[in-house]
């Protein structure tokens, strides 16, 4: 085979170690290397496909699709450009599933979609899921990867945490169960609400978690922190999470709690 009847497909080099990886191989193992065990971000309907039973998952509000309430400078081309890119309206996708026989709902951030970042689509899509989940009374789980709030709204952004936060409280009064997955990042507004409020935390290894960067905190407070600072590791370390779970093995592992909080 001459160098010109390569596929450019071929391989993939690994975000984390530099690797270059057998593409099918790579695909095969959920786009996480084999090498160092990177876990490379999924889009949102790649991951809702990763943990749901084939051909279950409905979408719900779908049509919903954020505005400009600021007429914020530059954010209708950002948005636009972002949903050409994603096929999505907005940087959230959620609705009804079912894994392993059992029915959640389900809602899972795309981090290609400006960062993942929650406006108010985003917060008023969790929260419906939330409050659905509550009706039905089935479990909800999310799937965040996420930057935070989103800046181009302003106040409007703000007030999802509030929202998110008072339907978790809500479904959690009604002892509905509530999982939280954080993917890499998960951080800032939306891992100072609804993600970081689940009955169950679960991480992949190596996701970034936190509210503000480590270099503001290092700026602000004048102190230096630990290297690995804010990563999945450390939080397990200092209870901040309940597991850390491979992705490989997610999809079995909310199987199996799903039957413990159900059966």
């Amino acid at each position: 085979m001459r160098l010109d009847e390569i596929p450019d497909d071929l391989m993939t080099k690994c975000d984390g170690c530099g690797a270059l990886l057998v593409t099918k191989s790579w695909l095969r193992d959920f786009k996480v290397c084999s090498r160092c065990g990177h876990h490379t971000r999924l889009p949102a309907h790649e991951r809702i496909e990763l943990l749901c039973d084939d051909g279950s998952f409905e979408e719900w509000e779908a049509h919903l699709a954020p505005r400009d309430p600021l007429g914020f400078p530059g954010y209708e081309g950002k948005r636009t450009a972002a949903q050409l890119k994603t096929h999505l309206k907005d940087s959230c996708v959620v609705g009804r599933a079912r894994i392993e026989g059992r029915p959640v709902a389900l809602g899972a951030s795309d981090f290609a979609f400006m960062g993942g970042s929650m406006g108010s689509v985003f917060g008023e899509k969790i929260t419906r899921l939330l409050e659905r989940a509550l009706h039905e009374r089935i479990p909800a789980i999310t799937v965040t990867s996420t930057g935070g709030a989103r800046m181009q709204e302003g106040l409007m952004s703000l007030m999802q945490m509030a929202k998110t936060s008072a339907a978790v409280a809500r479904l959690q009064a009604a002892r509905v169960p509530f999982i939280s997955v954080l993917s890499d990042p998960s951080t800032a507004g939306v891992q100072a609400s609804f993600a970081s409020l689940g009955d169950l935390i679960i991480a992949e290894p190596g996701a970034l978690i936190g509210f503000t960067g480590a270099r503001v905190i290092e700026q602000t407070m004048k102190i230096k922190l630990p290297k690995d600072f804010q990563s999945a590791e450390f939080q397990m370390a200092h209870g901040q999470l309940d597991m850390i779970v491979p992705r490989a093995k997610l999809r079995e592992t909310l199987a199996q709690t799903l039957g413990l909080l159900l059966d």
